[in-house]
């Protein structure tokens, strides 16, 4: 039987992603998982995994306490008159920091999964030590983009990938990404793609055709999702007398795509919600005719494996890792990045596809996700690779 791990997973937060959530739920099961956090609050963990308190952010008397309390927990009684000095002087940065350092004394890992590039400060001396792995998740803007527009974040990384006992990387795409960063013979990256609930996540055995497309994108509003490009679609769509209802959700409250919407004359067809809670936007997409994925770049956007898996058309963007799930004409649709007309195009021709032609992809994109994206899979992969880092024998 395989050694037991100690695992700590960190993004600095207890309000984990779904991945996270799904990924420390389905470690749990053989292994002790360690979240850390800067908060001391959370309405749903996840059962059989560890919340360890860093010092919260919400409570000054909270955050005296867990830095004390820490103090006591590792056996350090000579920091407790330089900590309760710090803690005076409200050096709120440097006792998080000494959290993070006690709590790695106390728990003693095998190994520490960070998940943004945004949290490695945190870890630097752990990182110098190399007497326990680090992985670091490559994923999205952090990855994708941010290196290659902001130097010194480009610099800091080139520094500090080296010193990485592994990475784990959601699409093919974003591992090539990290290789322009920093690459050797020696590196440890695989790819392991997001695992989905797939029984949890029923097909709609009927396609939800109206008369009116109903078109939806899911995220953030920011420059990188290219809503810009999309409603500049929509006003060649309208141009175009094609009838159709456009809704951004995560769009709602940005001034400027607010703007544009005013100023393309979008109003009547063009809606810009709030982010809503994934049952919400799993019935959004049940009701949805086709979900648009105008982004300039993503790692592997969760959104569209939801969509396919539940039976929504995915019209995306041919970004990023978006092509290792969907190839053209067969899972779905793609066309180039930032070309609107290129998109209305693709949607017209998308109207006029008969309903054996669109349940022949819904279908395709099930067994895609199905075969790529099963949860038990996306375990059994991060196990083999943290296997593989924290028994190797040499070092990068």
């Amino acid at each position: 039987m395989s050694p037991l791990l100690k695992i700590i997973i960190f993004d600095g937060s207890y309000k984990t992603t779904p991945f996270i959530n799904r990924l420390a739920k389905g470690l749990a099961r053989k292994h002790q998982v360690f979240i850390l956090g800067f908060n001391e609050k959370l309405q749903h963990p996840v059962d059989r995994v560890y919340y360890v308190p860093l010092g919260s952010n919400q409570s000054k008397l909270r955050f005296f306490f867990t830095s004390l309390n820490w103090v006591f927990r590792a056996g350090k009684l000579q920091l407790l008159f330089p900590t309760l000095k710090k803690l005076v002087k409200g050096n709120r940065q440097a006792i998080q920091q000494q959290n993070v350092d006690l709590a790695l004394i106390k728990i003693v890992p095998d190994l520490i999964h960070l998940q943004w590039p945004s949290v490695i400060p945190w870890f630097e001396a752990v990182l110098l030590k190399q007497q326990i792995p680090v992985i670091l998740s490559q994923r999205g803007f952090h990855n994708n983009v941010r290196p290659f527009i902001d130097e010194n974040n480009f610099n800091y990384l080139h520094k500090w990938y080296p010193k990485m006992a592994g990475f784990h990387s959601v699409s093919k795409a974003i591992s090539i990404n990290g290789d322009k960063i920093w690459s050797s013979s020696k590196k440890i990256d695989k790819v392991i793609y997001t695992g989905l609930p797939l029984q949890e996540i029923s097909f709609n055995e009927t396609y939800a055709s109206s008369k009116v497309l109903k078109i939806l994108s899911i995220g953030r509003a920011h420059w990188i999702k290219g809503y810009d490009y999309a409603l500049r679609c929509c006003s060649v769509l309208k141009e175009r007398n094609v009838s159709f209802t456009y809704t951004i959700i995560g769009g709602a409250g940005d001034e400027e795509l607010q703007f544009l919407v005013d100023d393309l004359g979008l109003e009547d067809c063009v809606f810009l919600e709030n982010r809503k809670p994934q049952q919400e936007v799993l019935k959004c997409m049940s009701e949805a005719s086709l979900l648009l994925m105008p982004s300039l770049e993503e790692g592997l956007p969760n959104v569209v494996v939801e969509a396919m898996a539940i039976g929504l058309p995915v019209l995306s963007t041919n970004c990023g890792g978006v092509p290792e799930l969907v190839t053209n004409n067969r899972e779905g649709w793609l066309v180039p990045t930032r070309n609107p007309k290129a998109m209305a195009d693709a949607i017209e021709v998308f109207v006029q596809l008969p309903l054996q032609r669109i349940e022949e992809v819904r279908i395709a994109g099930r067994k895609k996700v199905e075969k790529q994206h099963a949860e038990e899979g996306m375990v059994q992969l991060m196990e083999v690779l943290y296997r593989e880092v924290v028994f190797r024998k040499d070092l990068i």
